[in-house]
């Protein structure tokens, strides 16, 4: 089972001293990079970087953001520098490429997360300017240092932003479609994020299950269904396959959900020990794993994960292993 953390997380370093931004410094070389960005697209300048749209590089956004995820898990600071960068490249070039368009500047990006942060910090920057920034929620400001008080805050203040957006009939999604609260949930996010987005929302209406134990019974119900269609063995229930193999995760989501544990962390973490685990059977192994029987890649498996729990676990404490892969 994927129950420890791997070696590289656990061993992480203590933080470094905290260091202050030179803002004057920082102002003058976020300039140099609009201006950098400007001159790759201006004429005469990149032929690649001229070439590009808005759908052509928007899966590099996606890239850069799981690369900068990447380096926080391996806590590689020096290279997550450098990851921030490559991502903010990404602002520059779509705000760059909407002001050739006529559309927006990288100002008024900046403008709209200015204010943005403003108008939903009334605990900071006090009522006046979190009005004057457009707030129209009535929220106390008095958050005597709770941050689950400032939480409540930031959604009743997003939520007017909402609603003072949905009041736009220009605003409303997909043309004359009614509106749903759903829709805040971005069908572009990773799919246990999304599900897990979903089933939050849906909650909000009092659509949820009540408690985490609700949810065992409807696992148990989803891998049934799950079992019944690949016994099967009609090629062409494919697709009712796939149904309930997303019905089983959808609910093992939320299930993480009211256990208080994000699935796409959870899984995330659990690749990694994956990877250390397999890396370890590697090195351990006399031959090739191929050539191994399934009963020696137990064998090697169950010792990898002792190993690595040696390596993380204070002295004195070894959990308890199973002996089969999970």
């Amino acid at each position: 089972m994927c129950m420890d953390l791997p070696r590289e997380i656990l061993n992480a370093q203590d933080p470094a001293p905290e260091k202050t931004t030179d803002l004057a410094q920082a102002a003058a070389l976020f300039q140099q990079s609009v201006a950098i960005m400007a001159r790759l697209r201006a004429p005469g300048g990149c032929p690649w970087d001229r070439e590009q749209s808005f759908d052509s590089i928007r899966k590099y956004t996606l890239e850069e953001a799981y690369e900068v995820f990447d380096a926080i898990e391996r806590r590689d600071f020096p290279h997550l520098a450098e990851e921030l960068g490559d991502l903010l490249l990404q602002v520059l070039f779509y705000a760059e490429m909407a002001a050739n368009e006529g559309r927006f500047t990288i100002a008024d990006v900046l403008d709209h997360l200015n204010r943005k942060l403003i108008r939903r910090h009334p605990h900071v920057f006090g009522e006046e300017a979190s009005r004057a920034a457009g707030n129209r929620a009535d929220v106390d400001a008095d958050v005597e240092g709770s941050a689950a008080a400032v939480l409540r805050n930031w959604e009743e203040i997003k939520a007017a932003e909402k609603r003072e957006h949905t009041a736009n009939p220009d605003a409303t999604p997909e043309g004359n479609r009614q509106p749903s609260r759903l829709d805040s949930v971005l069908r572009a996010m990773p799919a246990l994020a999304e599900a897990s987005k979903l089933g939050a929302k849906a909650q909000k209406s009092g659509f949820d299950w009540p408690s985490w134990r609700d949810l065992l019974p409807k696992v148990a119900e989803e891998t049934a269904e799950l079992e019944a269609e690949v016994v099967s063995g009609d090629p062409a229930r494919k697709p009712a396959i796939e149904a309930e193999l997303g019905d089983l995760l959808f609910t093992v989501v939320h299930l993480g959900r009211h256990l208080g544990v994000d699935a796409e962390m959870a899984l995330r973490n659990c690749n990694l020990r994956f990877r250390s685990r397999f890396h370890e059977m590697e090195l351990a192994s006399p031959r090739p794993l191929e050539d191994l029987s399934p009963t020696e890649l137990d064998a090697l498996w169950a010792q990898a994960k002792r190993k690595l729990a040696s390596e993380s676990e204070p002295a004195g404490r070894m959990q308890s292993e199973p002996q089969a892969q999970s």
